[in-house]
């Protein structure tokens, strides 16, 4: 099982890195291959609306630090999104890379992507109302399956403010070991 996990956070110990770890540690011990990529190291733009990928090439013609990803989530059987929850939806780090997704659209908007993928989202944001903020996941998930996701899973934490406070809550922590083991159970 390969997986591509996308961490969108700015912290590298932050409360989403602190739970993808958990996560991804716990599909690695099941014999998955993990390639982690932190966006905010990297050096990327935004979709230019260009539409070569529509017109010309099959593929997003930018040349920069998402170009190797592009591949890896063409071949990656489990894709990781991992964002905290900035002004109400994904930080600015993923929703750009996000938006570069475009690209796996053929002219008809159909998916270049291969079928079957499984797509995780790990999001935790700092106010504890679980209702604010709950329509991030459906909106993306919706994207995902439009890409030919087969399912969408869900990890999430409220009311964290500092960074690594996840690591307090042992409910967080093992729902993201739960949702590891649902995923490498599907063929």
């Amino acid at each position: 099982m390969k997986i591509v996990a996308l961490l969108g956070s700015p912290r590298p110990e932050g409360n989403t890195a602190v739970l993808a770890r958990s996560f991804l540690n716990a599909c690695q011990s099941q014999g998955a291959a993990v390639e982690t990529h932190f966006l905010n190291k990297m050096s990327y733009r935004g979709c230019q609306a260009c539409m070569s990928c529509k017109t010309k090439t099959e593929a997003c013609i930018l040349e920069d630090d998402m170009t190797p990803v592009y591949e890896a989530i063409r071949q990656a059987d489990i894709v990781v999104l991992v964002s905290p929850v900035y002004f109400g939806d994904l930080s600015g780090q993923l929703k750009t890379a996000f938006d570069r997704f475009y690209a796996y659209l053929d002219p008809n908007f159909a998916s270049r992507l291969p079928a079957g993928k499984q797509g995780v989202f790990i999001l935790t944001q700092g106010s504890p109302k679980e209702e604010e903020y709950n329509d991030i996941f459906g909106r993306y998930a919706g994207f995902l399956q439009w890409l030919n996701f087969q399912q969408c899973h869900l990890i999430r934490a409220c009311g964290l403010m500092g960074p690594g406070e996840v690591k307090d809550r042992p409910e967080a922590l093992q729902q993201a070991v739960d949702v590891a083991q649902a995923v490498m159970a599907r063929p």
